[in-house]
């Protein structure tokens, strides 16, 4: 017998969703940690790896090759869901992640454990912006907002728990759980999603758009590069990231350009004409420049500046991660209840960017209980952004969009991060480099690895040495953050022009309702789970 759970109009009430709706999001929680959780845990396996497998000088291919076929994938999945149907599209992403699992677990060599990871990468593509795009189908955007808290929760967990896990699986069992442990997970999520989610089938007839398709790969591919290779493998300046940036550029107004004459165009650009559409892009990119780079150089810090352990490091990130899982519920549940929104990405912009300032003023003699409040400062601007970025940049586009507005917008954040991690490395090794000039003995410098000193290794320094590598990294801590700072500030320049257009779907009141003064949003998607 089978639940239609039809999203009410307006004034209809409140729609309870039935529970094989709820099963449904938690296999969809499951597919969205194993996205999220994997180079959390692999980061802490990768001196195990090395050792095993040996290959040190294509150490960072392991984590690049992922990174790049999963940001290259990701408006490929959000396409294929939108013409041939979301369910069956999101198993295949699970499916392809999942044998890129396996393959990795079983890898020989560092070669074969690269190529593997780009599997692993290319279905984890897959993974987000289908749990986003289900979601976006399964429940209408008024009522959306309560399920913020479970998904700030996952993304939280992820975070926290990563290296934690990581390290345990690596000790106890070895890497290659590292990898195995993706498909106990992987299977319940296939067999919930495959019992209980029924979406309607679709069957475009529309070819796909391979050159679109190349062009936006070969686009993305360069920029991942160079902020990947940039100050680090090559000089900003060389030939190499020189070539990578015309490459890019090339590739990306030729595929803008076929995107105006492709049938089914991999990005249809008409969603751009949304003006909220086009300012949650520049939001979420920014909201990844700055997350990433705040969870890269905070560890740091407090592992070589206020002298944590790498477990410890962790966990005082807690204050950040704890304020952005707080602050996406309450965001979430008033956006149910009152049909606003706009608040939240101005007040969201404002906090980030003066949570990031206080965090370019710590030194040597910031205590952690200090930085645990300017971190929480940034955990709540990060709150009331993460999840109201995908919700108003669904409600922006129609149904059959869907899947594209969400890859669209996990694709820029995806982009944000690169680029946030890229520039403000850069700018964090060089104010490194000049402070250790300045402060350290002769013969005395930072080296590649002065950034990856435990809090033992910095203690058996000579203390002329280690006073100046942690005013060093307190130097180029304060100049990354900084630099954030002034990033944020966009965000917060951008809310000011979202327009608080009504959310479709139920609300808890008839008043409440968008319905009655937006005829356009009355009728929402119906579902049907069984």
């Amino acid at each position: 017998m089978a639940d239609k759970t039809e999203a009410a109009t307006g004034g209809a009430g409140t729609v309870k969703q039935p529970r094989s709706v709820r099963v449904v999001l938690l296999a969809l929680m499951i597919a969205m940690m194993l996205a999220m959780l994997d180079n959390m845990i692999i980061g802490t396996a990768m001196p195990t790896i090395v050792g095993e497998l040996g290959g040190l000088e294509h150490l960072s291919w392991v984590v690049t090759a992922y990174t790049l076929a999963t940001a290259a994938s990701t408006p490929l999945w959000g396409k294929l869901g939108d013409m041939y149907g979301r369910k069956g599209v999101f198993m295949t992403s699970i499916v392809i992640f999942l044998a890129g699992s396996a393959l990795s677990g079983m890898a020989q060599d560092m070669g074969q454990l690269i190529g593997f990871r780009a599997i692993q990468g290319l279905g984890a593509g897959g993974l987000m912006v289908g749990v986003m795009a289900i979601i976006g189908d399964l429940i209408p955007p008024r009522e959306r907002g309560k399920y913020q808290g479970m998904i700030a929760g996952v993304m939280a967990l992820s975070m926290i728990g990563g290296p934690l896990v990581g390290g345990t699986i690596t000790d106890n069992w070895g890497w290659r759980w590292s990898f195995y442990i993706n498909i106990p997970l992987g299977v319940i999520a296939l067999i919930a999603i495959s019992a209980v989610l029924h979406l309607p089938k679709k069957r475009s007839k529309a070819r796909i758009d391979y050159p679109g398709a190349v062009l936006l790969t070969v686009g993305i591919t360069a920029i991942v590069l160079v902020t990947t290779w940039g100050g680090t493998e090559y000089a900003w300046t060389s030939a190499r990231i020189m070539e990578l940036i015309g490459i890019g550029v090339a590739a990306l107004v030729g595929f803008v350009f076929w995107q105006t004459r492709a049938a089914e165009p991999i990005l249809p650009l008409h969603i751009f004409r949304s003006r909220n559409f086009t300012l949650m892009s520049v939001i979420g990119f920014i909201v990844g420049f700055v997350m990433f780079g705040a969870t890269l150089f905070l560890p740091l810090y407090q592992q070589s500046v206020q002298g944590a352990s790498a477990t410890n490091s962790g966990l005082l990130l807690l204050p950040m991660l704890g304020a952005m899982l707080v602050t996406s519920m309450v965001a979430g549940r008033v956006t149910t209840n009152t049909g606003r929104y706009k608040i939240f990405p101005v007040a969201g912009g404002a906090l980030m960017t003066v949570g990031l300032f206080l965090l370019s003023t710590m030194d040597t003699d910031t205590t952690r209980f200090t930085s645990g409040l300017y971190m929480a400062v940034v955990g709540l601007g990060m709150g009331c952004l993460m999840q109201i970025t995908m919700l108003v940049a669904q409600n922006s586009v129609e149904m059959k969009d869907m899947g594209v507005a969400s890859s669209s917008t996990t694709l820029f954040r995806t982009l944000g991060s690169s680029f946030g991690v890229a520039i403000m490395g850069a700018l964090f090794n060089s104010r490194v480099q000049d402070a250790m000039a300045e402060r350290a003995p002769e013969g005395a410098r930072a080296t590649e690895q002065s950034a990856t000193l435990t809090a033992d290794a910095l203690n058996a320094l000579p203390a002329a040495v280690r006073d100046a590598y942690q005013h060093a990294v307190s130097s180029g801590t304060h100049g990354a953050f900084l630099l954030g700072s002034a990033v944020a500030v966009l965000a917060l320049v951008a809310a000011f022009f979202v327009k608080e257009v009504p959310l479709k779907g139920a609300g808890p009141k008839p008043a409440e309702s968008p319905a009655d003064d937006d005829p356009a949003t009355a009728k929402a998607p119906v579902t049907e789970a069984v």
